[in-house]
């Protein structure tokens, strides 16, 4: 026996820690805690794109997950070697000197401002186009050329910027900024000095435009020209960057006592869940492995002889050791995926929410039982309705572009459009069409990355959507007209922050020895099916078309 890892995988609605045997992978125990406040959308306000989080949901869905899989597992704590921690992102915290989080000040304990900046949370759009403008006019290196040539309101310093512009207290109080991956990780371990706390490679290196071929982040010249404050904040916050296989601490005496471990358990460098789920899933070379949740990250590894020092144009980056140590982490991805129809669901549902569940007519318990059978059968019926609408039949042609679009070519301005509408048109219909325009905006993604030159010979797809949606996933593989594996764990983020946990503390000696033994298998596989690759290429050419009309028109105006 090896001994035992914990991954702690934090999502946009919930984190879910499991335990795992870094023998073979199995997993013994699992615990998922959902975001009390977040639910409640406290803090947020869609109308502007304002998505903000609570550290507090955080810190208690630490405590109450990993907690749990310890009791759970009747494992014993000294044989729990490692924990690793992956994050969305860029999702980042202002804090103290000590590395407090300011939301838990009593005088920003309900200011937005001072909480995490969800990844999805764009209202940084004005700062990321300034961002992008002095990258191409300031005489310099331009430091976008490795994110793929444009900076998003999805980003670290944009979202830094914005906030500091509007919100003096906040500015005045934050001593630093952390990823939500390095913060958390922070929080566990015994050391407390952030000078020499090690940065995760991942988040620096794709979102805050960290290259090791200029020495680490942009330089003071150029982020004073930003904002004089971005080029202060840069003194109090890293030059060095770190991959998850190291070790950032071990586990202080004080969460090791609320976790039921040991001190003697080591904590990894934190990373992003894209990046660990796709270690989850066994990447290797010419492997596209798409992580398919609220939206979608695309990650592919390459080695330097590969690129062959060329840039990746319209990508979120390209960063040395952010999936694979020794290898070039590239990342791509959707701003909307499963949100696209979580959205319309949310359309769908306001007169059952409005007129039904407010009725008189039912009582409380049938509103009830009511409610829970919609819960369950409403995107199903909509599936199998969508699905069995043919192809030759009238179907709308949509955009993705709900949450605005991250690859390829990063604009957070764009909009969700439908056009050929008709008296016809019925919601299978638009769901069809909705399904339609996320696996286009997924083949799109591909087309980018073979235009430049990256090879793809398979794709994998993890989460939720990967798991539960066959139609989705069939649609994709005619779309893209290729196989299409589908990972088997539920929690291949979380696996994948598990397995760098069995590197950093000395069960194995490199990522990918590790994923071999502890990685998920594969439960299905999905082939194009040949007599819909056409009709699916003309359907595509009518998104392409409506995007163009929207890009150069309409968002003109």
């Amino acid at each position: 026996m090896k001994g035992y890892v914990i991954g702690l995988d934090y999502g946009s609605d919930s984190v879910r820690a499991v335990l795992i045997n870094s023998e073979n992978g199995e997993e013994i125990a699992s615990k998922v805690h959902w975001y009390k406040r977040w639910a409640e959308q406290k803090y947020c306000n869609p109308s502007i794109n304002q998505f903000r989080q609570h550290p507090l949901d955080h810190i208690e869905g630490l405590e109450i997950t990993v907690k749990s899989v310890v009791v759970d597992s009747k494992v014993d704590p000294k044989d729990i070697k490692g924990i690793c921690i992956d994050t969305t992102g860029s999702s980042p915290v202002p804090v103290t000197k000590a590395g407090t989080p300011l939301a838990l000040l009593e005088d920003f304990k309900d200011n937005p401002n001072a909480m995490m900046m969800l990844w999805k949370d764009h209202t940084a759009i004005e700062e990321a186009e300034r961002i992008n403008e002095l990258g191409a006019t300031w005489g310099g290196e331009d430091f976008t050329k490795y994110v793929g040539g444009i900076y998003s309101s999805e980003w670290f310093w944009a979202k830094i910027a914005h906030v500091v512009k509007e919100d003096k207290a906040v500015k005045n109080k934050a001593f630093t900024w952390m990823e939500h991956c390095d913060l958390m990780t922070y929080l566990l371990i015994e050391n407390k000095d952030l000078t020499s706390f090690k940065r995760s490679r991942c988040a620096a290196g794709h979102k805050a435009m960290w290259h090791e071929s200029w020495g680490g982040l942009p330089p003071k010249e150029f982020l004073e020209k930003l904002d004089p404050y971005l080029a202060d904040l840069r003194d109090n916050l890293y030059q060095e960057t770190f991959t998850s296989d190291k070790v950032a601490g071990n586990l202080s005496q004080e969460w090791a006592d609320k976790l039921g471990l040991s001190t003697e358990t080591v904590i990894a460098v934190g990373t992003f869940d894209a990046h660990s789920g796709a270690v989850g899933a066994k990447i290797d070379e010419h492997a596209l492995v798409r992580v398919m949740g609220t939206s979608t990250c695309d990650i592919i590894v390459a080695t330097d002889a590969d690129i062959d020092g060329k840039t990746i144009k319209g990508i979120c980056g390209q960063v040395n050791g952010s999936v694979l140590p020794g290898f070039i982490g590239l990342e791509a991805g959707q701003s909307a995926f499963g949100d696209l129809l979580a959205w319309f669901k949310n359309v769908l549902d306001w007169p059952i929410e409005n007129l039904v569940m407010t009725s008189n007519i039912l009582t409380e318990q049938q509103k009830s039982d009511l409610k829970i059978e919609i819960e369950n059968d409403f995107i199903k019926k909509l599936s199998d309705a969508a699905e069995a609408i043919p192809l030759s039949e009238s179907i709308p042609t949509a955009l993705d572009w709900i949450n605005g679009r991250r690859t390829p070519d990063a604009d957070q301005n764009l909009k969700c459009a439908i056009s050929n509408l008709s008296l016809g048109s019925k919601a299978p219909h638009i769901f069809k069409a909705l399904i339609n325009a996320i696996c286009f905006g997924s083949k799109k993604i591909a087309d980018r990355f073979k235009e430049e030159g990256v090879k793809i010979d398979t794709v994998i797809g993890i989460g939720g959507v990967a798991r539960k949606s066959p139609y989705i996933m069939q649609t994709l593989a005619n779309v893209m007209n290729m196989p299409i594996k589908v990972a088997a764990s539920d929690q291949a983020p979380a696996l994948g922050a598990a397995i760098y946990a069995a590197v950093a503390s000395g069960i194995y000696n490199n990522v990918v020895e590790a994923s071999s033994h502890m990685g998920s298998d594969y439960e299905a596989e999905y082939h194009p099916q040949k007599d819909t690759v056409e009709t699916y290429g003309k359907l595509m050419e009518s998104y392409n078309a409506l995007g163009d009309f929207i890009e150069t028109s309409i968002k003109k105006n």
